[in-house]
C-alpha cells in the first residue's frame, strides 16, 4: 500500500511513519499543501492519503476538493485537533473518506487506514455497466449513451456507498452517518437531491429505492 502523510508537525509525521509502515509499504511525507501538490504531481498514486486540515499554505479540505476535481482517486483520511460537526461535514463534501480526531489512538489510526486501504482496491477494481450507462469507480468516470457524465463529490460519495452495498439495500440511515456524518432533516432532504441528481445523469434505473428501507444499486 501507498501512504501519504500530510502534515506540518514533524513530530506527528515520524509517529505516523513508524506506525503506518508495514513490510511492502510505501510511506511518503509532505508538510505543506504544496509539498502534497508535488507528491501527487510526481510519484504513484497513492491508495491512502492521511491528510492535517490545519496546513501552514491552506485548509487540507479545500486541497482535497481541487485534488478529486482533478481525478485524486486516494482514500483521504483527515487528522484534526478541531472535530467542529462543521468542520466534518464541510470535510466530507470535499471529498475526505473518513475522519479521526485528535488525540487519537494509534491502534485505531492503523486500522482505519488498513480499511480504507482495502477499500481502494475493492473500489478500483468494481466497475458497473447497465445498457448505455458505465460507472468506472477506480477511475472516477461516468458515461451515458457512450458521453461522459460529471459528477460531484457527493454524488460519487452515494454511489460508492451504495456500491459497497454489493446488491444489498443500504438503508437512508446508514447513507447519511457513512456520507453526511449526520442523520439530520437537512441532510435527508440533501440525500433525495443528491439521488434525483444520479437519476437524472444516469437514468433512473440505476438507484432502486426500497420503500421503507433505502436505495440499492443495480448493474
Amino acid at each position: 500500500m501507498r501512504i501519504l502523510i500530510v502534515d506540518d508537525n514533524p513530530t506527528l509525521c515520524d509517529l505516523l511513519l513508524r506506525s503506518l509502515a508495514a513490510p511492502g509499504d510505501a510511506v511518503s511525507i509532505a508538510m505543506s499543501v504544496h509539498e502534497a501538490d508535488q507528491r501527487i504531481s510526481a510519484e504513484a498514486p497513492f491508495d491512502v492519503v492521511v491528510l492535517d486540515l490545519a496546513l501552514p499554505d491552506g485548509w487540507g479540505a479545500d486541497w482535497c476538493r481541487r485534488q478529486r476535481a482533478r481525478g485524486m482517486q486516494s482514500m483521504v483520511l483527515t487528522l484534526t485537533a478541531n472535530s467542529d460537526l462543521d468542520r466534518r461535514l464541510d470535510a466530507f463534501d470535499a471529498g475526505v473518506d473518513d475522519f479521526l480526531a485528535k488525540p487519537f489512538a494509534v491502534a485505531e489510526l492503523r486500522a482505519r487506514v488498513r480499511a480504507l486501504g482495502r477499500r481502494r482496491v475493492e473500489t478500483a477494481r468494481r466497475t458497473l455497466g447497465g445498457g448505455s450507462v458505465v460507472v468506472d469507480f477506480g477511475a472516477r468516470v461516468a458515461s451515458r449513451d457512450a458521453r461522459r457524465v460529471t459528477l460531484t463529490a457527493r454524488e460519487w460519495s452515494v454511489l460508492d456507498r451504495l456500491a459497497a452495498g454489493d446488491g444489498r439495500v443500504v438503508s437512508r440511515e446508514q447513507m447519511l452517518t457513512d456520507v453526511w456524518g449526520t442523520p439530520s432533516d437537512a441532510n435527508r432532504a440533501s440525500l433525495d437531491v443528491i439521488v434525483g441528481r444520479i437519476r437524472k445523469k444516469l437514468g433512473a434505473g440505476l438507484i432502486r429505492t426500497v420503500r421503507g428501507d433505502g436505495y440499492v444499486l443495480e448493474g
